[in-house]
């Protein structure tokens, strides 16, 4: 009997968890047509700033991809006090593995946009924050995409750097030029973005940096995970070879 209510118990939670997620899944999709405006206070502290907070008319645009999300997190929904003066839900995105950082967001009730959202280190430490202190009457209409992961580009991307070890719920979503040489591969989880860049050149000791020599050249993750991590995911990397990468440019960027 107890292992039946238990069971239960289980399924419960997890259909209430699914649900949790079929809804922010429909606020983030809802956010790339329709969005608040208004006054919002935007808070960065990672990396650090001299100045941390300043003042914007809307939340900063953030790619989120809601299926990484589903797979990756596990999403919470809870009541919440009001955000600038409106109803809001609460969804708390914890990384179902790894070390990544976990997000809050409060959506808007009525909109079901979001009017906050704050990104939260593994220790709990706030790295940014942005938040509406005040927002117009009305939401209004936007066109934000969020390009479509390549078909074939993970199994390419570890082709390209052999050795490589993507940090446990990243994947590769988008490879483009960088104007100072060499190539950046964006990784997301859903909510966080690291960038493993290719480089002639090696980059600076930071928090959040990590790189190595390989061959002629330098290989660099940069993003929110603690040092360990991005090294390790750098640690086994024995070459670099960029040629299957190309088809995955953009035209203009592969046939300058």
């Amino acid at each position: 009997m107890r292992r039946t209510l238990l069971l239960a118990g289980l399924l419960l939670t997890g259909a209430a968890h699914a649900a949790d997620v079929d809804d922010l899944t429909a606020a983030l999709r809802q956010a790339r047509t329709l969005a608040a405006r208004g006054t919002a206070e935007v808070s960065v502290f990672f990396p650090p700033r001299a100045v941390p907070t300043r003042t914007a008319a809307t939340l900063p645009a953030v790619p989120f991809r809601p299926a990484l999300i589903a797979a990756h997190f596990t999403v919470t929904r809870t009541d919440a006090p009001p955000v600038a003066g409106r109803d809001v839900t609460r969804f708390d995105l914890v990384p179902k593995v790894g070390q990544a950082a976990r997000w809050t967001l409060w959506v808007d009730r009525a909109w079901n946009v979001p009017l906050a959202y704050e990104e939260r280190m593994p220790d709990g430490t706030l790295a940014r924050r942005a938040a509406f202190t005040q927002v117009q009457p009305q939401a209004v209409k936007v066109k934000r995409g969020v390009p479509a992961i390549p078909a074939g580009l993970r199994p390419a991307v570890l082709a390209a750097l052999p050795g490589l070890r993507l940090p446990p719920g990243f994947v590769p979503t988008e490879v483009r030029v960088r104007p100072a040489g060499g190539l950046e591969v964006t990784l997301s989880d859903g909510a966080n973005v690291l960038a493993l860049v290719l480089a002639p050149r090696n980059v600076r000791a930071a928090p959040g940096v990590a790189s190595r020599r390989v061959g002629d050249g330098f290989v660099w993750l940069v993003g929110n995970l603690p040092a360990a991590p991005l090294r390790s995911a750098l640690a086994g990397i024995k070459s670099v070879d960029l040629a299957g990468l190309g088809t995955f440019l953009a035209p203009a960027a592969s046939n300058p």
